[in-house]
């Protein structure tokens, strides 16, 4: 299948319950792709709009291509368009409007020559919630340490 992560976002997971996952294109310029593929982008402060029908990633941030000069766009957070299927973006726009959903990057990646954005679908966390969270990835590291390790005190 092909599949090279160029970068993820751990913040997506942290502050989200994903809920749902979607696979988008993204419209780009010739050199931010030559920039995605040396993994020049950040996806953490990046977040998904809707507009008129359609989706818009925000703040996603691609540096510019260092051979690009004047073929690079002047702002790398510019909004970028998602390819999506119309029936993904209506499920998108009435989740959205009805239970108070978020559209979130959480990872790009190469898929077959061509960049792909995971967007999820995800309802905020609460503080307690995201304590929770850290909580259970600790005993989850100290049981795979002690496993690891060998020493099994029974």
């Amino acid at each position: 299948m092909g599949i090279k992560l160029i970068a993820s976002n751990k913040k997506a997971y942290h502050d989200y319950f994903i809920d749902d996952v979607f696979e988008a294109g993204l419209v780009l310029t010739g050199t931010e792709v030559k920039s995605l593929r040396l993994g020049k982008v950040s996806l953490k402060e990046s977040f998904c709009r809707i507009k008129d029908g359609e989706i818009f990633v925000n703040n996603m941030n691609i540096s510019p291509y260092e051979q690009g000069g004047r073929e690079n766009p002047a702002d790398p957070t510019r909004m970028r368009k998602l390819l999506l299927h119309r029936a993904e973006i209506l499920k998108l726009i009435r989740k959205v409007d009805e239970r108070g959903f978020s559209i979130v990057p959480t990872r790009i990646y190469l898929k077959e020559s061509r960049v792909k954005l995971e967007i999820g679908l995800g309802k905020g966390k609460k503080t307690h919630d995201k304590r929770e969270t850290l909580k259970e990835k600790q005993a989850t590291r100290e049981v795979a340490k002690i496993l690891k390790s060998g020493r099994h005190d029974d």
